[in-house]
Order: structure tokens, then C-alpha cells, then sequence
């Protein structure tokens, strides 16, 4: 399981190429051609770093409905009707990933790719937990983040988010989803680190997926934060985040992976995975 990251030059993907473990330069399969180089960070995800990719098409989607205020009236004699249909997504803005080796993990994207941490959160201890990291684009505003990291106890896919036009059509995506009979798992509200407005949805194998809009975006030279963790954290209004959103899953291979990172990972201690136990599950 992975993703794929555009770099800016042909020579970046030589550098990279240089790493242990990846590929050399090769002709890229993937839609939109170009050339890639296949990586594996330091908790095994795929990541394939491709150059000269042929643009794809923007994605079809309505525009922001206007909204009236008590400063600026936009719209008179005009009624307030969304679309009642599924939401079209404009794109795939983050992915977030847990590990057990997080600080390694973390260092190599921002060693390797240039990422920037925007927020991050840190235990009582003081320990980071959380790594919200964005792309570094200059003094061109770039996501909030694109990548977020979490500590856990084994490498595991966390969801990923895709963006809607506007807080209606994360709203229409609630009501198409639960009228259809998904499972809902957290949502609707407003992020405190991103300030994305945003509604989480669970698919049949127990991965989540959000619909978000109105995220931060933040140019290379904003720092970064630092932040208490905890549950209540994690929103400025809406649901407090339930504790099944972050209940692990555990099978047989989870188990074994859990006390292997325990034993060789330099990140997780049994104290460590205690406080994140009272504070998440």
C-alpha cells in the first residue's frame, strides 16, 4: 500500500534513485505517462516519485453556492438548493498513515520530499504523536497538510480525504451516504489544526474516508505549531471525535507486529502505548 508523490525536475528523480532499496529512473505506467522512481519508506508504504506526468483534466463539479451575511447580500429572490445527488470530488488532498517508527519516518519525507510540518502534536511527556505535514511550495500557499503521520503500534493506512467544493456538499455527502446505509464514523465539523469542515465515512473493510472544504493553506515560511494531543483537540465544534474512530483493529498479524515494534521499534514503549490507549481507545 502506498502513494505517489510529483517531484519537480527529472534530476530530483536521479537523486532519489540513489537511495537504498528504490528503483533507477524508469518510463512510468501509471495514466498520464512520465517517469517514476519506486521507494519504500522507513514503515514499508510504496511511494512511487514520478516526473513529466501528462496533467489530467479538472474534475467536473458545480460552483459554491453564494451565501448571504449580514455584511454582504449576494443573493435576493433566490431560494438555497443544493444539488440533492453525491458530492463531486475535486481531488485527493491528504492521506494519513500510522506507524510504529514515526520520527524515522517523519524525517525521511522531509528529508527526501521537502515536507514541511505544519502542526504537531505532542503527549504529555512531550514526546510527538502527530506530524501534519504540507508540501514546500515557496510563497505559494500550499495544503495545510498532504501528509499527516500518526504514532501506533504497526504501520497502518488511516484514511484518506478528498476534497468538495463547499460546506453544503459535504452536508449532501452525509445525507447520500447515510440514506444509502454507510457507516458513519465521525463528522460533521470543523478541524482545529487544518480548519478543514469535514465528515468521516467508514467503507465495508473498516477504512475510513472524509469529505472536507475550506482547508488552511499555509506558504513555506509560516511555522510550525506545537500542540497538546488529546481527543477534544482534534475539532472546534461538532461531534467530540468517538473513541471507535481510533480503536485499533486487531487480528492475529496485528498482534504479532505489535509486540515485534514493541521490542525493536525506538518510538513505541509500553508507557507510551498506554497513553495513547487513555487518550484515543
Amino acid at each position: 500500500m502506498g502513494f505517489g508523490l510529483q517531484v519537480g525536475s527529472r534530476e530530483q528523480l536521479d537523486v532519489l534513485a540513489k537511495l537504498p532499496g528504490a528503483s533507477e529512473v524508469e518510463d512510468s505506467a501509471l495514466p498520464g505517462g512520465g517517469y517514476a522512481v519506486r521507494l519504500t519508506d522507513p514503515s514499508g508504504f510504496a511511494i512511487d516519485a514520478i516526473w513529466g506526468q501528462a496533467p489530467a483534466s479538472a474534475l467536473p463539479h458545480r460552483l459554491p453556492l453564494p451565501f448571504n451575511s449580514v455584511d454582504a447580500t449576494v443573493r435576493v429572490n433566490d431560494t438555497q438548493r443544493p444539488p440533492e445527488r453525491a458530492p463531486e470530488v475535486i481531488r485527493l488532498g491528504h492521506v494519513v498513515l500510522e506507524l510504529a517508527d514515526f520520527q524515522e519516518t517523519c524525517a525521511w519525507y522531509t528529508r527526501h520530499f521537502g515536507f514541511i510540518p505544519s502542526d504537531v502534536q505532542a503527549l504529555p511527556d512531550g514526546s510527538p504523536a502527530v506530524a501534519f505535514m504540507r508540501l514546500d511550495l515557496g510563497n505559494n500557499p500550499a495544503d495545510h497538510h498532504t501528509l499527516a503521520l500518526a504514532q501506533g503500534f504497526a504501520a497502518t493506512y488511516s484514511h484518506s480525504a478528498y476534497e468538495l467544493i463547499d460546506a453544503d456538499a459535504v452536508g449532501m455527502g452525509q445525507r447520500v451516504l447515510r440514506d444509502s446505509g454507510w457507516t458513519h464514523a465521525w463528522g460533521i465539523g470543523r478541524h482545529i489544526l487544518g480548519s478543514q469542515i469535514f465528515d468521516y465515512w467508514q467503507d465495508p473493510w473498516g477504512d475510513k474516508h472524509e469529505h472536507y472544504c475550506d482547508g488552511d493553506l499555509f506558504t513555506s515560511d509560516e511555522p510550525t505549531g506545537i500542540h497538546a494531543v488529546s481527543r477534544q483537540a482534534m475539532a472546534q465544534w461538532g461531534p467530540t471525535m468517538p473513541r471507535s474512530f481510533t480503536k485499533p483493529r486487531f487480528t492475529p498479524t496485528s498482534v504479532v507486529l505489535l509486540f515485534r515494534n514493541l521490542r525493536y521499534s525506538p518510538d513505541l514503549t509500553l508507557s507510551k502505548l498506554r497513553t495513547l490507549a487513555k487518550l484515543f481507545a
